[in-house]
């Protein structure tokens, strides 16, 4: 009987405890010029996420793409991170961009679509790839798919 009711207690912890919903990706910000090498341009920035789960739990990325006005630049990166509890939280980035994009000299290229975005004051940045939430050796994958329209002043 006592088996029973430490048993019953641990499954209603579980059943209570769950994970039920991805963490929320709220906004990047704090974007910093690291490094600049002859082929690469390192940044450094902050993701900003919500977690309305009742447990923590660690995440990481999995190369998620940043793409300005639907051409790819670069590629973020980050170490696994803890997630607390019902609160916001920061994720350090490191971005690794090519400077070949950049400079590329057909129409699309990034440079042409930086002037462009120039002139129209808007900037379409889209970020998409994988987060991996994982907790108590459980792991969940959930795919990020989040288009920004960022105003230039």
């Amino acid at each position: 009987m006592r088996k029973f009711v430490y048993f019953l207690g641990i499954l209603l912890c579980f059943l209570n405890c769950s994970v039920r919903e991805k963490p929320i990706f709220l906004k990047v910000d704090a974007i910093k010029v690291v490094a600049i090498k002859s082929d690469t341009i390192h940044l450094k920035a902050s993701a900003f996420f919500q977690n309305p789960n009742d447990i923590g739990g660690t995440i990481s990325t999995d190369e998620i793409k940043v793409m300005v006005n639907e051409t790819e630049i670069a590629k973020v990166s980050s170490e696994k991170f803890k997630v607390p509890a019902r609160k916001e939280f920061e994720v350090p980035l490191q971005v690794k961009i090519p400077t070949k994009k950049v400079f590329e000299t057909k129409k699309n290229g990034i440079l042409g679509g930086l002037i462009n975005a120039l002139l129209s004051n808007s900037l379409k940045v889209r970020f998409k790839g994988n987060l991996k939430y994982a907790l108590f050796g459980f792991s969940r994958i959930y795919a990020i798919d989040q288009t920004e329209e960022i105003k230039l002043q």
